[in-house]
């Protein structure tokens, strides 16, 4: 039953097991030491969960770049759209089921695995058992195939990974979190697990705590930072936008072509640069009527109203203005290339264009 897998962890417990499987300590083997940390000579193999998401298109369009078309594997339980399937290869993932993700990773040689699969802030406080179950059962079930399967594996965590109590005027790596929703919850459960199987195991996790992703290719899909991403819709839709934050809230925000590249750049970075297994990144932090007024550069007309929204101000308030993201800079050499008036035309131009093309009026 165990030929063919090689586990990636310490000598070190008797009788550890995975997914029912007992193991002899003669079968428990850290990290295979006689291999290189580094991506293999030939390109890697990908796997992306919950691909459908803001992230997973993009990311997706950006390895096979890199990598070819062939390597970089998209999935969800959703149909994609038309334009998605035609672009590069997509299966079905649910990653509840372990023994279907299990075959994807074996069938198909995965050797780095992006986890995307979860329910953001707003949406799981509204469905508590539902993110509870996805955010944390089904990392724990990429977590053991990577153990498993030697995988590198990358999961994002948050700006919502942190709380009230942390610090704000910026947050370090490091530091006091206790977050109060259960996505920063699972998140920071996410990014001490992955530590600990580093340490213990030698398990190649990665992870980056992502502030807002600003993006013109997904809709918001629940977040409390979405506003930053609506606004421009309405800009160039009906010309008012009805913000669900107090116009002086201050949040760090990142274009998405930042966010995937600062992805990309961390997962290639050889093992010997990282002092940490969680980073900070940051591009800009900005408040509503900031980022409506560089709009309104562009389009005088906007108008924005305020109509703060209980829950999501409530998050919001407890998340930090701004990151530290200094371990990034210096380990692995981090760098943002869009600040507010790039992402801002950036924006307006990209849902314009798609707008036209959709036929839509454009404001």
């Amino acid at each position: 039953m165990l030929s063919g897998v090689r586990l990636c962890v310490r000598s070190l417990c008797r009788g550890w097991s995975v997914r029912g499987m007992s193991l002899s300590p003669r079968q428990i083997n850290r990290w295979p030491s006689n291999e290189s940390s580094e991506p293999p000579a030939d390109s890697p193999r990908v796997l992306i969960t919950g691909g459908l998401g803001q992230l997973g298109v993009g990311l997706a369009e950006m390895l096979r770049k890199q990598y070819g078309k062939e390597n970089i594997i998209l999935s969800d339980i959703r149909r994609p759209p038309a334009e998605v399937y035609s672009m590069g290869p997509f299966v079905y993932a649910d990653v509840l089921d372990y023994k279907n993700l299990r075959e994807l990773v074996v069938n198909n040689r995965i050797s780095w695995l992006v986890h995307y699969s979860a329910l953001l802030s707003a949406i799981g406080e509204a469905n508590l058992a539902l993110a509870r179950t996805i955010n944390i059962t089904g990392l724990h079930n990429v977590l053991d195939l990577a153990l498993e399967n030697c995988l590198r594996l990358f999961v994002p965590s948050t700006i919502g990974a942190f709380g009230p109590s942390s610090p704000r005027y910026p947050a370090p790596d490091l530091c006091i979190q206790r977050p109060r929703t259960i996505y920063g919850v699972s998140k920071v459960h996410a990014e001490l697990m992955g530590e600990y199987l580093h340490h213990k195991y030698g398990l190649d996790f990665r992870c980056l705590r992502y502030p807002g992703v600003v993006s013109a290719h997904t809709k918001p899909g629940g977040g409390t930072t979405d506003y930053a991403v609506q606004i421009f819709h309405d800009a160039l839709s009906t010309g008012h936008h009805e913000c669900y934050l107090c116009s002086n809230t201050r949040l760090p925000m990142m274009h998405i072509s930042d966010c995937h590249r600062a992805t990309i750049e961390f997962m290639q970075a050889p093992e010997s640069q990282l002092s940490l297994r969680t980073y900070n990144i940051a591009a800009m932090s900005f408040t509503p009527e900031e980022v409506a007024e560089e709009i309104r550069k562009h389009l005088p007309h906007l108008r924005v109203t305020y109509n703060p929204d209980t829950i999501r101000q409530t998050i919001a308030d407890s998340w930090p203005v701004r990151f530290d993201d200094s371990n990034a800079r210096q380990d692995w050499g981090w760098k943002p290339a869009y600040g507010l008036s790039e992402l801002v035309t950036d924006m307006l131009a990209s849902i314009r264009e798609k707008r036209t093309n959709a036929g839509l009026p454009v404001s």
